[in-house]
């Protein structure tokens, strides 16, 4: 038998319709804040997402991604609170319980108006509002709020609203549920019309109730004078407070103590977020009340006001064993302070004297 082989001729040797597409996504980074995302396409661009409002919010064009992902480095801790894929050549964030709640931010951080400087919210929460936006904004008065500012005057919070997340609305995300009970689903965000009974149970508590699962947000620590410092000891026993607590908030903790007597009581909770005694302090700028000019050294560690608890023992203290964090104070003269008889003050709010000696500085 002879068979021939014959060649394929196209019906048509043109496309009739093009579907356009964009360029697929071949590689990603989580950045430390665990707010944003590094990513690069097939076509080269290198641009940065925001996770919490699922949007690109700046295309670098092509330029390297390793160079890029340097420059963006933020010398921050937070723990991890979602995973991400690109599988599909876009961004998948993956969020699991009680894993997604472990990330605290506060809310002046995400750029939220009229929030008062330590409002904290979890990552999740801000995204899973967000997964909501076209339901209720959130009022301040149902969110947790600091000890110190619970009493200001509460019903004037019920006049503050955060707005709800905006994300696109030509390229919305989508939602995909994966759970024991009910099968898989999916929706745009945009879509959501708050009658979806397969909303895994733990989002419907977050954003509805504001229920979230315990979870251990707290850094344990000691306040310890300087080597040679003739400070006073001002706390007995161990401390803690949120880990994102600042350093600035720590330093003005220890300036009001050194203003008041020891207390005799430990392992309470102060307004500012430290345990330690009875009394309540408030967030002073401690810097222009006294009078002082900031002032920067490395050596020893001194730690930059907007450094977190948590930051503080993954990049200075880099061991396992609670942090412990070291004070000084320094002379404070003129006329302001000679009914104080040069009392020993601390620094406060700029580029404080706190400093955590056993590591070494990451510069």
């Amino acid at each position: 038998m002879l068979i021939r082989s014959v060649e394929q001729v196209p019906i048509h040797k043109e496309p009739s319709s093009i579907i356009p597409g964009v360029p697929a996504i071949t590689q990603h980074e989580i950045l430390n804040n665990r707010r944003h995302v590094l990513t690069k396409d097939t076509a080269g661009s290198v641009k940065l997402w925001e996770i919490t409002r699922g949007a690109v919010i700046e295309d670098f064009g092509k330029v390297s991604f390793e160079d890029k992902k340097k420059e963006l480095f933020e010398m921050v801790s937070i723990p991890a609170w979602f995973t991400m894929d690109a599988r599909l050549g876009c961004l998948s964030v993956h969020l699991d319980t009680p894993q997604c709640f472990s990330a605290e931010i506060y809310a002046v951080d995400l750029n939220v108006a009229g929030a008062q400087e330590d409002l904290k919210r979890s990552g999740s929460h801000g995204l899973s509002n967000g997964d909501t936006s076209t339901g209720k904004d959130v009022s301040l008065k149902n969110l947790p709020h600091p000890r110190s500012e619970v009493d200001d005057g509460a019903e004037n919070h019920a006049s503050q609203m955060l707005p709800s997340f905006e994300f696109s609305t030509v390229s919305p995300p989508s939602i995909i549920t994966e759970g024991s009970s009910g099968g898989p689903w999916r929706k745009r965000i945009t879509d959501l019309d708050g009658t979806e009974s397969d909303i895994p149970w733990w989002i419907v508590d977050c954003v509805e109730h504001n229920r979230f699962p315990k979870e251990n947000t707290k850094c344990g620590f000691y306040l310890h004078p300087a080597e040679g410092s003739p400070a006073p000891n001002i706390t007995q026993g161990k401390l803690s407070a949120p880990r994102i607590l600042r350093i600035h908030k720590v330093a003005n903790y220890v300036v009001e103590k050194l203003d008041r007597p020891l207390d005799g009581n430990a392992d309470s909770t102060f307004g500012m977020g430290l345990t330690s005694g009875q009394s309540q302090f408030s967030a002073l700028d401690s810097s222009s009340r006294l009078g002082l000019k900031p002032w920067q050294k490395l050596k020893p560690s001194v730690l930059a006001p907007e450094m977190s608890l948590a930051t503080v023992r993954a990049y200075v203290w880099k061991k396992p064993e609670d942090l412990i964090l070291n004070y000084k104070v320094v002379h404070v003269h003129g006329p302001k302070f000679e009914d104080l008889g040069n009392r020993l003050q601390k620094y406060a709010h700029a580029n404080h004297a706190v400093t955590s000696s056993p590591g070494a500085h990451p510069y």
